[in-house]
């Protein structure tokens, strides 16, 4: 028995450091052409019941799916110039839709807290909408300009610079007297871009915002940016990994230094590795967890969480960080229970916004060099 326990034990120790490459994908470009293949008929399909079940567990995730799906599919024009009309026909689809939904019902993607109390900047709005049709826009216009997108893109950024300069700290509401560090990097990534396209400045805006949250927005314990506030700039929750990784790459065309320091200080506080696997957790050990329904669920012992492992990939895909990526790519496919079929890929444990993002995770790129490309008609 001595003998046999031994053999076990060597065993397993051979085993398990070999484990992780049966599940790290070989081939991205396979596994990029899957899940594009399944985003894209989701997203242009008029009606879809697995839409209905998203927008029913959470209308704010129907939003982000579109937003996710939009950059995708900008990236795949940029990148594959031969199907641009193919993956434009994408974007315009999505877009045209949310505008309508918006039109039909302004609170269509919020949660019923919504209606707790009014909104504390005079206009009333969310910049969680604003925020997120603005970037759709000026995605789309950074590849090719559509004129009667021109103006809805130049309005929603009015808009958004409004709610900015008007608030105490330059930081925006998402709901009333709640502002979301998430969706205030969206908005200001979208005036970036939207500059790119109509020549217009707000470069002092977005200096002014970094210099605010730096000073009002971060954690004093780990220096990063908290996730939620008050209209005031009174932190509610603090930093959390599933608002810390988009915000960190958001920021990449506002502050690239910001950015740079806030993915390098996530990574120490919140990215796990062993044995090429690779997970977040979605609080750092010095702050309290605050379960949602956006964090997901934690696996304890490890702090392993599924949303903020799901948007660590989008960070360490836009930070070159090739080791993050394939661990976190590795775990993906262990955990998540990927199921291809003739519609492509899916991940059963997820749901479609975690297949956009992932999608977008492995296509993100060109569009953030092309905002930042200082000759913008040379690259179109």
């Amino acid at each position: 028995m001595r003998r046999k326990l031994v053999l076990l034990v060597l065993a397993v120790a051979v085993w398990l450091p070999a484990l992780h490459w049966l599940f790290l994908p070989r081939d991205r470009a396979a596994l990029t052409a899957a899940l594009a293949l399944r985003q894209r008929a989701f997203s242009l399909q008029a009606s879809s019941a697995e839409r209905d079940v998203l927008h029913r567990s959470n209308p704010e995730w129907d939003l982000m799916v579109r937003t996710f799906s939009v950059l995708s599919f900008v990236n795949l024009a940029l990148s594959e110039p031969e199907r641009k009309a193919e993956h434009l026909a994408v974007v315009d689809a999505l877009i045209s839709r949310t505008l309508r939904d918006e039109r039909q019902a302004h609170e269509a993607f919020f949660l019923p807290y919504v209606h707790a109390g009014p909104f504390k900047d005079p206009a009333g709005r969310s910049l969680f909408v604003d925020g997120e049709l603005a970037l759709m826009l000026a995605a789309r216009q950074l590849v090719e300009p559509r004129a009667d997108y021109a103006p809805l893109l130049r309005e929603r950024v009015d808009l958004i610079a409004g709610q900015l300069e008007r608030a105490p700290v330059l930081a925006a509401e998402s709901y009333p007297d709640e502002g979301w560090t998430f969706c205030n990097t969206m908005a200001l990534a979208a005036l970036r871009l939207s500059d790119t396209v109509d020549g217009r400045d707000h470069g002092a805006l977005l200096r002014r915002w970094v210099a605010s949250a730096r000073a009002h927005l971060s954690d004093s314990r780990t220096g990063l940016l908290v996730s939620s506030f008050t209209y005031d700039g009174v932190t509610k929750d603090g930093p959390e990994g599933s608002t810390l990784w988009l915000a960190a790459h958001m920021l990449q065309v506002v502050d690239a230094d910001f950015a740079r320091d806030q993915y390098g200080r996530a990574r120490a506080a919140l990215l796990g590795q062993a044995l090429g696997f690779a997970w977040a957790g979605e609080w750092p050990a010095e702050s309290e967890a605050v379960q949602d329904i956006d964090s997901g669920p934690t696996i304890p012992w490890v702090n392993a969480n599924a949303g903020s492992s799901g948007l660590a990939l989008v960070g360490a895909a836009a930070f070159d960080d090739e080791e993050a990526l394939d661990g976190l790519l590795t775990s993906l496919h262990f955990a998540a229970f990927p199921v291809h079929d003739d519609t492509g890929l899916r991940f059963a444990a997820g749901n479609p916004l975690a297949d956009a993002v992932l999608l977008y995770a492995l296509v993100e790129g060109p569009l953030w060099r092309l905002a930042r490309a200082p000759h913008l008609e040379a690259h179109r």
